[in-house]
């Protein structure tokens, strides 16, 4: 006898059902991930000095044109264009025999008056020999003694004519008047000069020392003022002050300078005070033209706190940079910046008071208010440099006002 099971499609459902539930209550459950690393470091404390910040530009002392003033054929060229030539040196010569004629010709005219003047001379004193005896009349004398006048007169006029003869000649030779650069050529050997003129053949320009001049804004020039009135300095005083300068391609400021002039007014169109500061230039890396980062330091450096540039962030409030508070959660705090040292460190005027964890370096993940782990920064990472000891404090830059010297966001 056969027995046939049927069994409804529903029941199988169903034991599918109960079966998943049993598989699924052995499955892990998903863990939340963990906080992101960020490194942070406390703020460096470190005695820094306040600078006065602005932008120069450098202009040569002496820079002179090289003109021909006598008539000629150039007839060579003693230079490299842009050559560094010495006081003294022979740059051109125009042609010279028709000068070397004229002196000679001067020449023999003197030897001609100088004889003459010999022979009035002798006369002079035989009549008054014969006037002494009465052999000759006074007319006599007094007409030898004219000839004699007038024949020391010629002699003078021949030197003075030997002389401008010698002095064209000299003309000849075009020769540097100090110690400088000179620029390319604009006449060739073989050309025509001083014609209807002076001819321009070169420029010279004396590359060492330099003049560099900045202008500093009204309201930095009255709390100058004030410095100087509170430490009773008078407007001598700025004389030698040193000045720092950098070319504009780079961060540093290597070539020192000193004040040497500021205008006694300011300027009304533009409401600054001209300053002026004498570069010495020796190694020749700045050009006439040249524009120039320039700091002041000013006397009585002081206690500042320094963060890497890098983390500085910037947004519509200003700059910020962001923390890890107390309770790991990321902050983000505004402050106000001063300028940024050579260490690439920057001053920070206001909105930190040290004890900060400032997060430095790489930080992915740092949103504010979001959690994270806070690592103590490698100092490589932090940009922290070392302190510095007492006797030589590392120098750093603030505005007096405390106001940062550049806009550039770090990020």
């Amino acid at each position: 006898m056969t027995i046939t099971w049927k069994v409804r499609p529903t029941a199988f459902l169903a034991v599918a059902a109960i079966a998943g539930l049993l598989a699924g209550c052995n499955e892990p459950k998903t863990q939340a991930p963990p906080p992101p690393v960020v490194f942070t470091a406390k703020p460096v404390s470190q005695t820094v000095t306040q600078y006065i910040p602005a932008t120069g530009q450098a202009f040569a002392i002496q820079q002179v044109n090289l003109v021909a003033r006598v008539q000629g054929y150039l007839t060579s060229i003693n230079y490299v264009d842009g050559a560094i030539v010495k006081k003294g040196q022979l740059l051109f010569v125009i042609e010279q025999p028709p000068y070397q004629i004229s002196v000679e010709l001067a020449q023999a005219a003197l030897a001609q008056q100088q004889a003459q003047l010999k022979n009035a001379q002798v006369e002079l004193d035989r009549q008054q020999q014969l006037y002494a005896k009465q052999a000759a009349s006074q007319a006599a004398r007094d007409d030898a003694e004219t000839k004699r006048d007038a024949a020391k007169a010629a002699v003078d006029q021949a030197v003075a004519q030997l002389k401008q003869a010698q002095l064209n000649l000299s003309y000849t030779e075009v020769r540097a008047p100090f110690d400088g650069i000179v620029t390319n050529h604009q006449v060739d050997v073989g050309a025509m000069v001083g014609v209807g003129g002076p001819t321009t053949l070169a420029t010279i320009v004396q590359s060492a020392p330099l003049y560099v001049q900045f202008s500093l804004d009204e309201h930095l020039v009255q709390h100058i003022r004030d410095i100087m009135r509170e430490r009773r300095m008078s407007r001598s005083a700025t004389d030698g002050v040193p000045v720092e300068l950098g070319l504009a391609v780079g961060k540093d400021f290597p070539y020192p300078a000193k004040i040497d002039y500021v205008s006694p007014s300011i300027d009304p169109n533009t409401g600054t005070l001209l300053v002026r500061a004498l570069a010495p230039n020796s190694e020749g890396a700045i050009l006439p033209g040249n524009f120039l980062r320039v700091r002041i330091p000013l006397p009585d450096p002081q206690n500042g706190l320094l963060v890497p540039d890098s983390a500085l962030g910037s947004s519509q409030g200003g700059r910020y940079v962001l923390l890890v508070n107390a309770q790991g959660l990321v902050e983000e705090r505004h402050v106000e910046v001063g300028q940024v040292t050579d260490s690439g460190m920057r001053v920070i005027v206001s909105g930190l008071t040290g004890d900060e964890q400032v997060i430095v370096g790489q930080a992915q993940g740092a949103v504010p208010g979001v959690r994270v782990q806070a690592q103590p920064a490698p100092a490589a990472k932090a940009q922290i440099p070392a302190p510095a000891p007492a006797s030589k404090p590392a120098e750093a830059g603030a505005t007096p006002q405390g106001k940062p010297a550049d806009g550039k966001a770090a990020r």
